[in-house]
C-alpha cells in the first residue's frame, strides 16, 4: 500500500501527503473536542476538573493506549525514536517545561491551540503562533541558540534505556498498557461526571489517536523506502519553524512528514469550524493584551525548543513512547500553568 503511493507521488511528497492527513485529524477532531492543556491545567487548578480536564485526559490516555498497544502487536517499533534513541536532558525538560506552562497562560493556548484557533480567525492566536514560530527557530538555529545549549547542558541523560521512564523500574509493554489504561480510565470518569456530550467524547478520543495514527504511518514508511526515517508522530515547535523556514528560504527545504503537519492542522481545524459556523475574525481589544500574548508565544517558543518539543509534541508523543524526559516536560507545564493562573488571572477575579 505505502510502496505504490510512494511509486506514485515520490518517497519526499508521500511523506508530506502523510503529514498533512494525520495533521487534518488531528486538527479537525481537536477543533470539535476544544482540545487545550492550558485549559484542562487552569481548571484543574482551580478545583473544578470537569470538562476540559476530561477532553485531555481521554486524549492522552488514547494516545498512550493506542500507541502501546502497536508496540505490544510488533506494529511499531518505537527505539529508534528521537525522543529515546537521542541524548536528552532533565534540565531543559524541567526548565523549558515551566517556561512553556507559564507562556500558554499568557498567550491563552499552547501551540497546537494557537494554530487550531488561527483557523478560526483569530487574529491573537495568528500573531503569536507567528512569533511562537520565530521564537522556536532562534532557539534552534539562531541568537537564542547559545542559551538553549547551555541550559540543556545542565542535566543531560543518554539514549537508549535509561530515557525510558517504564525500564528504570523495570517493567515493560505490559506494564505501560496498564499504566496507560488508568489514564484513559481517568478521562472516562471525568467525561462521565462532567456530562460532556458523546461529540467531543469521540472527538478527545479520535485527537488522541492522530498520535497514533503518525506513529504508524511513520514507521511503516521508514519500512518501506531506502532513505533512513526515524519513527515520529506530531509535535508543533520544530515543524513551527521549518514551515517559517521553507516560506523564507523554500529552495532549500525538502518536503518531509514534519513540513506537513502545519498545514494540515491548519486545513482540518479550518474545515471543522465552517462545518459548525464558528468561523470568526477576532482581534487584540487594547495594547496589555497584546503585550501578554508575545511574551507568552516568546517564553512557548524558548522553552518548547529547550524542552525538545511542545504540549503536544513532548506533553503526548513523547509521553506515548515513556520518553522520561516528556513525563518531565509534562509535570513542568502543569505546575507552572497552575501557578501562572494563580498569579496572574485569579488574583483579577472578583
Amino acid at each position: 500500500m505505502l510502496m505504490s503511493g510512494i511509486d506514485f507521488f515520490s518517497e519526499d511528497l508521500f511523506s508530506w501527503l502523510g503529514g498533512v492527513t494525520v495533521g487534518g485529524m488531528f486538527g479537525f477532531f481537536a477543533q470539535r473536542s476544544q482540545f487545550c492543556l492550558r485549559a484542562a491545567a487552569v481548571e484543574f487548578s482551580r478545583g473544578k476538573s470537569g470538562e476540559r480536564v476530561a477532553v485531555w485526559l481521554l486524549t492522552f490516555g488514547t494516545a498512550l493506549v493506542g500507541t502501546q498497544a502497536l508496540v505490544a502487536l510488533d506494529w511499531l517499533n518505537v527505539s529508534n525514536a528521537r525522543q529515546l534513541a537521542q541524548q536528552g536532558s532533565f534540565s531543559g525538560a524541567l526548565i523549558g517545561g515551566l517556561m512553556f506552562g507559564t507562556g500558554m497562560v499568557l498567550a491563552r493556548g499552547c501551540a497546537s491551540r494557537l494554530l487550531i484557533l488561527s483557523a478560526n480567525g483569530n487574529l491573537r492566536a495568528l500573531l503569536s503562533g507567528l512569533v511562537f514560530a520565530v521564537t522556536a527557530q532562534a532557539a534552534y538555529h539562531g541568537l537564542l541558540s547559545p542559551a538553549r545549549e547551555w541550559l540543556t547542558g545542565l542535566w543531560l541523560v543518554e539514549g537508549g534505556s535509561s530515557r525510558d521512564i517504564m525500564s528504570l523500574i523495570g517493567g515493560g509493554t505490559r506494564e505501560k498498557i496498564a499504566f496507560a489504561l488508568v489514564w484513559l480510565a481517568a478521562g472516562l470518569g471525568f467525561a462521565f461526571r462532567s456530562n460532556l456530550s458523546p461529540k467531543r467524547l469521540l472527538s478527545a478520543l479520535a485527537t488522541g489517536a492522530a498520535i497514533v495514527a503518525g506513529w504508524l504511518f511513520t514507521f511503516e514508511l521508514s519500512q518501506s523506502t531506502f532513505t533512513p526515517i526515524t519513527p515520529k508522530s506530531l509535535t508543533f515547535s520544530g515543524p513551527s519553524a521549518d514551515v517559517l523556514m521553507l516560506v523564507l528560504n523554500s529552495e532549500h527545504m525538502r518536503l518531509s512528514f514534519d513540513l506537513g503537519i502545519i498545514p494540515g492542522v491548519f486545513l482540518g481545524s479550518f474545515a471543522a469550524a465552517l462545518i459548525a459556523h464558528e468561523l470568526a475574525l477576532e482581534g487584540f481589544s487594547d495594547g496589555l493584551g497584546m503585550r501578554r500574548y508575545l511574551v507568552g508565544a516568546v517564553l512557548m517558543g524558548f522553552g518548547a525548543m529547550l524542552a525538545g518539543g511542545c504540549a503536544v509534541g513532548a506533553g503526548i508523543t513523547g509521553a506515548s513512547v515513556f520518553a522520561s524526559t516528556a513525563w518531565v516536560v509534562l509535570v513542568g507545564i502543569w505546575l507552572s500553568a497552575g501557578l501562572a493562573d494563580l498569579i496572574i488571572d485569579r488574583k483579577s477575579l472578583p
